[in-house]
């Protein structure tokens, strides 16, 4: 029985490559980093940072940063921050710029949220996330930049997010809580070699920016902790995210692109969302998340060798009247999931409006979504499909998917319609319609020439199990 499962996947893999030319973003840009070596280096100590965990030096970086800035147009400059334990509030970087950690160098948020200023709204959100209004300040903020590097020899950035943890807890929020990095309408920003501890509330969160790469960092909350994404690509475009291992207390990456009617009518979407090697869990939430604020688009996005392990879902997209926007041209492939709730859930009822002013007649188009080549032990439920009535979710292709499912409702769909092989448990009667080469416009797969490059290593992958 195994080798003929394996022999038919291999088949499969073989029909796909058939198929007519299907489109996808190509993935070199995850080969390209600005690790340029900058003519300019500075220490934080330099400006009187003391590194005790104790002494505040929220000016010792402005100041440092402030004096780099002479540089900007030199060829740029670094902040290196050595061993030590480095106390501060709100921060902003600048242009042309690397943010060095040292190994054993920790940048600490401060635990008095004075610390963390108030700014305005997102202009796709209308409001804060959490509470009309503004939003407290990202711990690393940057705005209208070109060229930022966040990295370092594994140091490490720790929002100590249980004081606002217990402040949301206890609903005695001012405004929403503050991300530990967030960079706005900026392009050319590589986030690498860094462990993210403990933040208040997302942690990386690039938003309209263009041509971001985040790799090789380490995201930890606890499981329980409240709203702590991990990387959260938000009306961004040209983003890649590989090799990076997150365990939080809510999605660990969610692609987002704006929310209700002022999604809609800022309307930059996100696009061209590459995501290689990933590896996490979630217990309450999922891996890797579309929405649920997507008013102003998710297309093209591209996640391949992912594991997800003691999750609560593994790929998810939330969505909901009112959202409008659309998702569409996603493709997931070689997926390994371990004790995970539920497999793939699409939810079209999924929730809060930032007021009373949105169109509920502003429906989401979610369509050529694919998913293919997973293999998953103790599964309890393999999908939960609930698209919106008079809405459906269309064009679902899955293909390759063999789970180990400990119950025995493996699958409920509902508005949704698509197409499947070679999936056990089977999948439900709308995805029962067979994927051959005529339906491969309707579904979204690789290029024929990407095809025949993987074809060897997906071979190898398929045999291996």
């Amino acid at each position: 029985m195994r080798r003929t499962s394996t022999l038919v996947g291999v088949l499969l893999v073989l029909t796909l490559i058939s198929c007519g030319p299907w489109r996808v973003w190509s993935s070199s840009l995850c080969k390209q980093t600005n690790l340029e070596v900058r003519p300019h280096s500075v220490s934080i100590t330099e400006f009187g940072a003391v590194g005790d965990g104790v002494t505040l030096n929220t000016k010792a970086f402005q100041n440092a940063i402030f004096y780099l800035n002479s540089f900007a147009d030199k060829g740029g400059a670094k902040l290196f921050v050595p061993a030590g334990r480095w106390l501060t509030g709100s921060f902003d970087l600048i242009s042309h710029l690397t943010l060095w950690l040292d190994k054993d160098a920790v940048i600490l948020g401060s635990t008095n949220p004075d610390d963390w200023p108030v700014v305005d709204p997102l202009p796709s959100y209308g409001r804060g996330r959490e509470l009309p209004g503004g939003r407290h300040k990202s711990l690393i903020y940057g705005q209208d930049l070109t060229d930022v590097v966040i990295t370092g020899n594994n140091g490490t950035i720790d929002g100590q997010g249980s004081i606002w943890w217990s402040l949301f807890r206890n609903k005695t929020l001012d405004y929403t809580r503050p991300h530990l990095v967030e960079l706005m309408n900026s392009a050319g920003v590589l986030i690498s070699n860094l462990t993210f501890l403990d933040s208040p509330f997302w942690n990386i969160h690039p938003v309209y920016c263009s041509q971001v790469t985040v790799k090789k960092v380490k995201i930890l909350a606890p499981l329980d902790s409240p709203n702590t994404d991990g990387i959260d690509p938000d009306s961004s475009d040209n983003v890649c995210i590989e090799d990076c291992y997150i365990s939080t207390g809510d999605d660990l990456i969610a692609i987002k692109s704006g929310w209700d009617e002022y999604g809609i009518a800022f309307g930059r979407p996100s696009t061209n969302i590459i995501i290689n090697r990933l590896t996490g869990r979630t217990a309450t939430s999922a891996g890797i998340a579309i929405g649920s604020e997507m008013s102003g688009g998710v297309s093209e996005v591209h996640a391949q060798d992912i594991r997800f392990f003691d999750s609560y879902s593994a790929i998810r997209i939330k969505t909901s009247p009112g959202r409008g926007g659309y998702v569409r041209n996603v493709f997931v492939s070689n997926m390994t999931l371990e004790n995970v709730d539920i497999a793939i859930r699409f939810t079209g009822t999924y929730g809060d409006h930032p007021d009373d002013k949105f169109d509920p007649n502003a429906l989401p188009l979610i369509e050529k979504i694919t998913i293919k080549d997973v293999i998953g032990q103790n599964i309890k439920r393999a999908g939960l499909l609930e698209g919106i009535e008079g809405d459906n979710f269309v064009n679902i292709c899955l293909s390759n998917i063999i789970l180990n499912v400990s119950s025995s409702y493996s699958w409920n769909c509902s508005n949704v319609q698509g197409y499947s092989d070679f999936v056990s448990p089977e999948a439900c009667k709308p995805l029962k319609e067979r994927i051959f080469p005529e339906h491969c416009s309707d579904c979204y797969n690789l290029s024929n020439h990407l095809q025949s490059s993987n074809n060897q290593t997906r071979g190898a992958w398929l045999l291996s199990w």
